[in-house]
């Protein structure tokens, strides 16, 4: 079972062009990956693609723009982008070597010039040891706790590697700088990094970056099963479009045996307009399987990647898998707004035998939607009475933590895992807590509207108060615009306040027609705040400096009833919770309706509070649970 893991990793890795395995891989605009000097030389082999000043794909053709074409053509190759996830493969597959220890000598004594035989193996010096000089070792105050291991059985070990420094080659990496967002070793930190404020050492890390790295894993996983079923259900249509294309055909051969021969040229035409569409959309979805079967092998090879790092013992391989998804290093390709066919019809015209009939076509149209979410977890409220009005979902030492504002039991409560079991964490307040926001990495502000306060929490994962500012106001929603500065809605306005709470602008108000109860808020990706008005039935997004964007108050059967909880995806897109509906809405970033995404169907009886988490999971609010859904 391990070799054939070990061939498909190996496939893998292997250019189509040379059939080794990849060196110095880069990935061209169409996903496909050669080596750099392949590339290089299949170049210099096409003379039209030096004068158009593209890289032609040797796999599919397809063309890449040169960034630079006025350097040399042997560089041209140099300016594509280097695979992380395919080097990665390559270093890992390759780091993974075992010593045998069998027949080693000492290796102090052969530093001497004596050849004693090997006795025990030290892990922390990677030497082995004869029996005189590991009790010396064992007695030496430095090394006296080191672990080291009887070799009498003939056992392999396993080494360790460590990354050295390039400039202090004696030294290992051991920290991170996220400052500069840079590993480096402890002498680097003293020289380079005494004014960075955050420096952190890799093996404190190591608990977030396997859960983020985990979660990535695991979203692709569901992913690759959504892909197998887009490519079956595709596969399934051009079958069916070929079908019917031989029913189209039959039609218009019943049609024209009742004819007369002048309408043979008229057939001809009508059976080459039908076999071009077919051709030309059975193309179109042929490139639809190829393009999703190659996502499918992309994921499968970043997947191969997180589980090869996942086990590895050398850290920088776990930070380095890391950066790669924190920097994007596999993308979704987006087909939505591409038409593709969905039926072809002939309707005979026997009256006018002249035209024979017409060719119909329908197209689906899948423009600009979300992928369908599906339901992968739901939380308990963990009490009688709870009702789940706003959330936050954040990853504190490695663990995901889901805080939200209990209306009904007056507290805000964290829900997490520890130890393969469902944990959770109330803190208590002195009135009913509405809007969140996070502040921080592991910290979380809420609005207590009756109390005129606003609450900061650390969440570590339990809840414990660190501030308490009131308010000239109550304030029933909250999002954080700046290191410096907040936005909150209350009763007909909304403000923008300092972190001490006090109002440095007046945004807008209910005299002015804006506001009445905008309950409801966040910050867009273009720093614009979206706020959901339930007293207005409208979604308004604006500037902090007041200028109004745009404004979606439906009408009709699309009539908001009770807008509520509101969020925003990595793309802009709009997600907003209609409570009295029971569903959840898609607004494009410029304010226009797309879908429902989620109704009552899937499970969300009254949704209210809304969050989508860097792994574009989706966190719905209900009356006492909170429903997680992934999109694929």
């Amino acid at each position: 079972m391990a070799t054939s893991q070990a061939e498909k990793v190996r496939e893998f890795l292997t250019c189509v062009i040379c059939q080794e395995l990849y060196t110095d891989p880069c990935t061209l605009r169409c996903d496909h990956t050669f080596c750099r000097k392949c590339v290089t030389e299949y170049i210099q082999t096409r003379p039209d693609a030096v004068q158009s000043k593209t890289i032609p794909c040797a796999f599919c053709r397809q063309d890449t723009k040169v960034p630079h074409p006025n350097q040399p053509v042997e560089e041209w190759a140099g300016q594509i982008k280097p695979s992380i996830i395919i080097q990665g493969l390559i270093d890992t597959q390759s780091e993974a070597v075992e010593i045998d220890t069998a027949d080693q000598q000492c290796t102090l004594c052969v530093a001497v010039g004596e050849t004693t035989p090997g006795a025990s193996w030290c892990h922390e010096c990677e030497v082995t040891l004869c029996k005189r000089c590991s009790k010396i070792h064992h007695a030496s105050p430095t090394s006296r706790d080191h672990d080291v291991v009887d070799l009498s059985t003939g056992i392999r070990v396993k080494t360790k590697r460590r990354v050295l420094c390039t400039e202090h080659t004696t030294e290992a990496i051991s920290l991170v700088c996220k400052d500069c967002r840079k590993a480096v070793c402890p002498t680097c930190c003293v020289v380079y990094h005494r004014k960075c404020e955050s420096v952190f050492t890799i093996d404190s890390m190591k608990a977030t970056m396997k859960y983020h790295l985990t979660r990535r894993r695991n979203v692709m996983a569901k992913k690759i099963d959504g892909k197998e079923i887009i490519v079956k259900k595709t596969k399934e249509k051009i079958i069916r479009i070929k079908e019917k294309m031989e029913l189209a055909e039959s039609h218009l051969q019943n049609a024209v045996e009742r004819a007369i021969e002048k309408i043979k040229r008229k057939e001809k035409q009508l059976m080459n307009e039908i076999r071009g569409i077919t051709e030309t959309e059975s193309k179109q979805f042929q490139a639809d399987v190829k393009r999703e079967e190659i996502e499918m092998q992309m994921y499968m090879q970043h997947c191969e990647f997180i589980d090869q790092v996942l086990v590895s013992d050398c850290e920088m391989d776990l930070y380095d898998a890391y950066q790669a998804w924190e920097a994007g290093g596999v993308r979704d390709t987006d087909s939505s707004d591409t038409q593709r066919i969905d039926d072809i019809r002939f309707t005979p015209d026997i009256v006018n035998v002249n035209d024979l009939g017409k060719i119909d076509v329908t197209y689906e149209d899948g423009s600009g939607r979300l992928p369908t979410p599906v339901m992968v977890n739901k939380i308990d409220g963990g009490s009688e009475g709870a009702c789940m009005g706003d959330v936050t979902v954040l990853v504190v030492d490695g663990i995901q933590t889901v805080v939200v504002a209990d209306w009904g039991n007056n507290c805000v409560t964290s829900f997490y895992t520890r130890h393969n079991k469902s944990c959770h964490c109330k803190y208590p307040l002195s009135g009913t807590p509405c809007g969140e926001t996070q502040l921080q990495e592991n910290k979380v502000m809420v609005a207590v509207p009756l109390s005129c306060q606003i609450v900061t929490l650390e969440v570590n994962p339990d809840l414990r108060l660190l501030s308490t500012i009131t308010t000239s106001k109550g304030y029933y929603s909250i999002t954080v615009l700046s290191p410096s500065s907040l936005a909150a809605g209350g009763d007909g306005c909304v403000d923008l306040l300092d972190m001490a709470g006090h109002v440095l602008r007046r945004i807008a108000t209910h005299n002015k027609g804006r506001f009445v109860f905008p309950f409801f808020m966040c910050v867009n990706n273009k720093g614009n705040i979206l706020v959901s008005d339930w007293g207005e039935k409208s979604v308004t997004c604006m500037t902090p400096e007041v200028d109004i964007v745009w404004r979606y108050v439906p009408t009709g059967d699309k009539a908001l009833t009770r807008p509520r909880g509101i969020t925003t995806t990595r793309t802009g897109d709009i997600l907003l919770a209609d409570h009295d509906s029971n569903r959840v809405l898609q607004l494009t970033e410029s304010g226009k309706f797309v879908r429902n995404v989620l109704t009552s169907q899937d499970g969300i009886p009254a949704p209210s509070g809304l969050y989508i988490d860097r792994h574009e999971s989706l966190y719905v609010c209900n009356p006492g649970e909170i429903t997680e859904f992934s999109f694929i």
